[in-house]
């Protein structure tokens, strides 16, 4: 029911004033989940605890989508930890409070089903080269299984950038995740050498040894999934630029970090360059940032934490600044880190949610050099059909594509470059439910067919009421069918409007039991001799 009413509320903005924003911009937040700063902030003691873990995620998610954030850095490898069930790491302590210890679900699996759900992207955030505390669980761990490939520096521990066995072992962690879970990004952390570290080579020799690391990362995501995006969270500031001094902290220069040659020979799709700085350690290195984009997407990565009377105290103006710059650049941005915004820190979630970004958006397509794969000619969706009942509306279709976005207007044709008529996007299931009012019914809707690299087909545009799949009658314990619908049937499916089989029944005299079936909204399937289903029908019920 809410998600029904957030789609009604986005065709009722659709109507609103026009404000110039992009259809296509990377909104990204990084969810941290060290420490539990972002999340979990209840640890696992219990089968209860599980599902207040749950319960605090999708609180998070729900402000986020609110906020019309489509990329959410899920901080999946923490500390040579991990929250999935991994074959190569251990547990992160962050999950239970004991390192090692198994929560009792997948945490990752959770989080990208949450986020789909949501229409947003998951993106697995790993922490590459440091693995914590010396003394601590995780560290010690590792130490023990790869003695030589770790290093100290003060009380940390640290993979060795040098040796190509640290790149084949990140990749395989990559690689772990990427086949096992339908994450749209892998997302590298701290990929660079220590800043504390003393360099006793040159600095194309730590160049490449990071680089080859990515390489070797990048190989492993693209040879299983190549609509998988690889992004990095560089320095936010690449070099000293001509017109600014990066005043002796930078990636290329300092810690070997050559995230732009990666963005020109398509190593990467995506940064997030950490520019948590203002005045003119900002603004001339996010021009700097724009103009080396190679085709990939950059998002500038947004110090919010800074608003914080402990981390800086920043006026909210500065933030307000730095965004409506970046949109200018046609760069995307991505607030460090998720408490700061969920919390509103300064107001800085409401500037955002109905101000900046009241309007959703897409993540920008796959340009760089390694999408050689994607099509752009994705086949668009077959006609569409609006069915009414009292209270509700459903707009179907049908179609092989992974994802769909469904735009509305009042105008024809509707215009889908325009950011105020997205409705609904990345769905995955072939309808979508909103309430049915006047306005409602006046709109126009379009669905198009979108690629995993992002895509789009031609729209499609809807057609006039069915009659064909109007809402059956029932009473809540039986469901009424048409006898010419019994003709050559041999049983009917009911399913969820995702498409999930929750009860398979035979009709007798016109009458199917759904007696035990909960209230909510459902599609029947006929299906024949053959085993060929063709949905015929919704219903709802109601008691």
């Amino acid at each position: 029911m809410r998600r029904r009413l957030l789609f009604t509320i986005a065709i009722l903005c659709a109507l609103t004033a026009f404000a110039q924003v992009p259809k296509h911009e990377l909104r990204a937040v990084w969810l941290t989940t060290v420490k539990n700063l972002d999340w979990p902030k209840t640890l696992v003691k219990s089968p209860a605890d599980v599902q207040k873990q749950k319960a605090e995620l999708c609180r998070i998610l729900d402000k986020l989508q609110q906020a019309n954030v489509n990329t959410v850095l899920l901080q999946t490898r923490v500390r040579a930890a991990v929250i999935y069930p991994s074959d190569i790491e251990p547990w992160d302590v962050c999950m239970t409070g004991t390192h090692g210890r198994n929560p009792g679900y997948d945490a990752l699996q959770f989080a990208i089903d949450e986020c789909h759900a949501r229409g947003m992207e998951c993106h697995a955030w790993l922490c590459t080269l440091p693995v914590g505390k010396w003394d601590a669980p995780a560290c010690k761990a590792i130490r023990k299984r790869l003695p030589h490939l770790i290093y100290k520096i003060g009380d940390e521990g640290f993979m060795r950038p040098e040796s190509p066995e640290t790149a084949d072992y990140l990749a395989s962690i990559a690689r772990e995740v990427v086949t096992r879970y339908d994450v749209d990004g892998i997302h590298l952390d701290y990929i660079r050498y220590p800043e504390q570290q003393a360099i006793r080579i040159s600095g194309n020799e730590a160049r490449s040894n990071i680089t080859r690391i990515v390489r070797a990362i990048h190989d492993a995501v693209k040879s299983v999934k190549p609509y998988v995006k690889l992004s990095c969270s560089p320095i936010g500031k690449h070099a000293d630029l001509r017109i600014q001094s990066s005043r002796g902290w930078n990636a290329r220069d300092k810690v070997y970090q050559d995230a732009q040659e990666w963005m020109r020979t398509g190593l990467m799709d995506q940064l997030y360059p950490m520019m948590y700085f203002r005045g003119n350690n900002f603004y001339p290195f996010a021009v700097d940032w724009k103009e080396k984009e190679y085709g990939g997407a950059v998002a500038a990565g947004l110090g919010i934490y800074c608003l914080d009377r402990s981390e800086g105290n920043w006026p909210l103006e500065e933030i307000q600044r730095q965004l409506n710059t970046t949109r200018q650049l046609g760069l995307g941005h991505a607030y460090f880190r998720s408490q700061f915004f969920t919390d509103n820190t300064k107001g800085v979630y409401n500037l955002i949610a109905n101000d900046i970004d009241r309007y959703p958006a897409l993540v920008p397509p796959m340009r760089n050099k390694n999408t050689h794969h994607s099509s752009p000619n994705t086949h668009h969706p077959t006609p569409i059909t609006l069915s009414l009942s009292p209270h509700y509306i459903v707009l179907s279709w049908d179609g092989d594509a992974p994802l769909y976005n469904v735009y509305a207007s009042r105008e024809l044709p509707v215009n889908t470059d325009d950011a105020r008529n997205l409705i609904a996007m990345r769905l995955t299931q072939k309808q979508l439910v909103f309430e049915n009012t006047p306005l409602t019914r006046q709109m126009n809707y379009v669905v198009t067919a979108m690629d995993r690299f992002g895509n789009e087909s031609v729209p499609q545009q809807s057609a006039a009421v069915s009659t064909q799949n109007a809402f059956l009658p029932n009473d809540g314990k039986t469901l009424v069918v048409d006898t010419q619908e019994l003709s050559n049937k041999d049983y009917f499916l009911i399913q969820t409007l995702q498409g999930t089989t929750v009860a398979s029944r035979r009709a007798y005299r016109s009458h199917i039991d759904i007696a035990d079936l909960p209230d909510g909204t459902y599609q029947l399937r006929s299906v024949n001799k053959k085993g060929v289903a063709h949905r015929i029908a919704f219903f709802i019920i109601k008691r």
